[in-house]
């Protein structure tokens, strides 16, 4: 048990100094990539793929929003279960700029959609990799940032947004939908 006590405090100590940078313009750069991974950034695209690629890029984007249906069915039911509440709401001198949008920490949806989408947008169309790696790595940072999850947190969704990437590209190849 002392083990895990040790990783919980290193854990709330690594959230407390990424929020340390939640300050003036860095702070509204975190904020809109917050925001922007909410959903909008990856609907969009989900949107312009067509448009950019044609047809064939209707099955990539068909499978995202499967994906993502079942991403967001993963992260709820699991905070349902394990109920960690933010670093927010642990010390109160975590400085919050955006509301969070759910009640609980663990994992990262965030994270998870971000790798998850950018996994399976990049296997499809590696020229969009440049753009969609860093967009990926400024929402899992704004996470820390603006005090809304732990590291471990954000570690985990990234891992879980990998699995799943991996099982629907998969299930896609399978059903012929990539290849």
């Amino acid at each position: 048990m002392r083990a895990w006590h040790v990783l919980e405090r290193w854990d709330f100590a690594a959230s407390q100094q990424f929020n340390r940078a939640n300050q003036r313009w860095i702070g509204q750069v975190f904020a809109l990539s917050s925001r922007l991974g909410d959903g909008w950034i990856w609907f969009a695209l989900m949107l312009a793929l067509p448009v950019a690629y044609g047809a064939h890029a209707v099955s990539i984007s068909l499978l995202m929003l499967a994906n993502g249906a079942c991403c967001t069915g993963l992260y709820k039911a699991m905070k349902a279960c394990i109920h960690r509440p933010r670093p927010c709401e642990a010390d109160p001198h975590i400085h919050l700029t955006v509301s969070p949008l759910d009640r609980f920490s663990f994992p990262s949806g965030h994270t998870l959609h971000a790798v998850s989408f950018s996994i399976i947008a990049a296997a499809a169309f590696p020229a969009l990799a440049w753009g969609l790696w860093p967009f990926t790595v400024l929402v899992a940072l704004s996470r820390l940032v603006l005090g809304l999850h732990y590291l471990s947190d954000v570690l985990v969704g990234a891992a879980l947004g990998a699995a799943m990437a991996s099982a629907a590209l998969g299930a896609g190849s399978w059903l012929g939908v990539c290849g």
